[in-house]
């Protein structure tokens, strides 16, 4: 009788967690894309602010040439005034979902000028993402050149 009781419980708790579980993953792969459009855009637009509000506490950041940024460093390059982006966008973009995390990939094309100099870069990204508190927030992002 007690077992009966336990799996009575447990195929409840089941039925509980799963429509929150279903409704949090059925249209989170395009709120998923969507997020790293505006990220595209407010990097283009040089707004921190909007940029913070996707990235975590403990935002990691692996550029194409190798450096390593923590959240600090990445947020203060956009007050950098040399950093001048003209170009940011995304294709062929790919979203895997594993419960409260998301694995976001694709290629990037961006250019625009540091200081005087021009750049270009096509490459590749990966970006991690998790949901916590209501909201997705990277958590890790890294990106290598295609060609330059």
């Amino acid at each position: 009788m007690n077992r009966g009781k336990t799996i009575m419980k447990l195929a409840l708790c089941c039925l509980l967690v799963a429509p929150s579980a279903f409704s949090q993953s059925s249209g989170e792969p395009a709120k998923l894309v969507a997020l790293e459009r505006m990220w595209n855009q407010a990097q283009v637009m040089r707004d921190s602010t909007a940029v913070a509000s996707m990235i975590g506490d403990s935002f990691l950041n692996t550029e194409w040439d190798g450096e390593v940024s923590d959240r600090g460093k990445f947020l203060a390059d956009f007050a950098d005034p040399k950093f001048q982006p003209s170009l940011m966008s995304i294709d062929d973009v790919k979203v895997a979902m594993y419960s409260a995390t998301a694995v976001v990939t694709g290629t990037y094309h961006t250019k625009g000028t540091y200081g005087t100099k021009p750049y270009e870069h096509v490459g590749r990204f990966t970006d991690t993402w998790i949901y916590s508190e209501g909201k997705w927030l990277c958590v890790a992002s890294h990106s290598s050149l295609l060609k330059k």
